[in-house]
């Protein structure tokens, strides 16, 4: 950010009593005290004529009759201290400084008066516009005795400044702020900004831009600087959440500052606050409604794991031109709310309507979506359809599972075959032995041999060993 400071510089009255003419004007170190008669007389229709009637004109013929004439030195220095007086008024700015360092080069000023002179001669330069010469000829003044009041302290910082010498800058400014208090000045506040990011007084700056902001709330420019700071210095959160207030106060006003936002909630793995902004001004108007702003809210939603919210927005951005693969995004949704019907329909809506990159993939899911409804034939369908690795994955799922399933029947009636056969072997051996027959042995063998038709008679017991 560069500050522009434009200086004025008008020469004071303190400077143009400081050029009156007059005979009591002190002499510096010429011991002359007076006029001659003649010269005299000359000198006072010149004095006259510039200083109460304001006809320059005719006191510079007069003076240039002076000149002619012989001349002493208080002659001379009063002369010399009229000819400036004139200069300044009509505009003559470079005649005036050389009649100002004529005087003081002849010994015409008094010592008490010379610094006041080079501040004289500083101010003109400032109205020529000569940003060196004004600032050498304050240091003069300085050198020269020359205190700065407040005034004087703050034209010094801006001089320094539009010379590109920081420090003393910073230097004038801070000692202008410290005499200012609890004096809130924004012309100052603005220079120490534009002085402390130049040199990079990051702290400094910080503080600076926060009073700012806390005096001028409504003032763009200070926030901007405050998160550019952070930013230079790499402080995304921070810079994030001078944005966020900036957005919060009404400050962001066009589509480039308001997708700033959103994405920086994006970055900052928010994607549920990136949607609510994004859907938020694009509603409002601020954001204009394309396809590719409605899917990428719909994006949001979804990593979100908003399916909810995501499934309007998924279909409006279908609507609106987004081609077969917004119809995929919409059936991934219904998939994820397990809504199965509503995931092939979409799914189905995505493949007539084709642009996708991966059929396979589509196929896949409307597989899943009937598996998971009980259409077991048709999810073999749509898995073979998909011609992938997840299809076959699938086909050799379902295989396994109607395998367990086949192998869990066989096992059921052979346990029940071999509960029989164990049965008649106690039988056989209590019948060995002599012993009381249990009243069950009586229809061992029937059972036994109803037992293995069934096994027999049972598909899913064709490859099983014999019982």
């Amino acid at each position: 950010m560069r500050l522009k400071v434009f200086l004025k510089g008008a020469i004071t009255a303190g400077v143009l009593g400081f050029l009156g003419a007059g005979a009591a004007l002190a002499q510096g170190s010429c011991t002359e005290t007076q006029f001659s008669s003649k010269t005299g007389q000359l000198y006072l229709e010149a004095e006259q004529a510039a200083i109460t009637n304001k006809d320059f004109d005719t006191a510079l013929a007069k003076l240039n009759q002076l000149r002619g004439m012989p001349l002493n030195c208080y002659e001379e220095s009063a002369i010399i201290r009229i000819s400036a007086y004139i200069k300044i008024e009509k505009g003559d700015r470079q005649g005036a400084i050389k009649d100002l360092l004529d005087a003081i080069n002849k010994g015409y000023v008094p010592p008490a008066d010379v610094a006041q002179t080079y501040y004289n001669i500083a101010q003109i330069y400032l109205q020529l516009e000569d940003t060196k010469s004004a600032l050498d000829y304050m240091k003069k003044w300085q050198t020269a005795g020359g205190k700065p009041d407040r005034g004087q302290k703050w034209q010094l910082a801006v001089l320094y400044q539009r010379v590109n010498n920081f420090k003393e800058a910073i230097r004038y400014a801070e000692e202008v702020r410290r005499e200012d208090g609890a004096k809130f000045d924004q012309q100052l506040y603005d220079l120490l900004v534009f002085l402390y990011n130049d040199a990079g007084e990051k702290s400094k700056l910080a503080e600076v831009l926060e009073v700012l902001v806390e005096r001028k709330p409504e003032e763009r420019k200070y926030w901007d600087a405050i998160a550019g700071n952070y930013f230079a210095d790499n402080e995304l959160h921070k810079a994030f959440e001078v944005q966020k207030a900036m957005y919060l106060a009404g400050l962001l006003k066009t589509e480039d500052e308001l997708m700033r936002i959103v994405n920086f909630y994006n970055q900052l793995n928010a994607p549920y606050h990136a949607a609510r902004v994004l859907e938020k001004e694009m509603n409002a108007g601020r954001i204009k409604k394309t396809t590719e702003k409605v899917s990428l809210l719909a994006d949001f939603y979804q990593v979100a794991r908003e399916h909810e919210k995501a499934i309007p927005v998924i279909r409006q951005a279908a609507e609106m031109g987004g081609a077969g693969a917004m119809y995929e995004r919409l059936g991934a949704s219904y998939s994820e709310l397990q809504k199965w019907k509503e995931t092939e329909d979409a799914l189905q809506k995505a493949l007539s309507i084709g642009g996708l990159k991966d059929r396979g993939t589509v196929w896949v899911r409307i597989g899943q979506s009937r598996f998971e409804r009980g259409d077991r034939a048709g999810a073999k369908e749509a898995f073979r359809q998909a011609g992938n690795a997840g299809g076959r994955g699938w086909l050799d799922f379902m295989q396994s599972e109607e395998d367990t399933k086949d192998a869990l029947v066989c096992f059921e009636v052979q346990a029940a075959v071999l509960n029989v056969v164990n049965e008649d072997k106690i039988c056989k051996k209590l019948q060995g032995l002599g012993e009381n027959i249990p009243e069950g042995c009586k229809t061992v063998g029937e059972r036994l041999k109803a037992g293995r038709a069934k096994f027999e008679a049972t598909p899913q017991c064709r490859n099983a060993a014999p019982v």
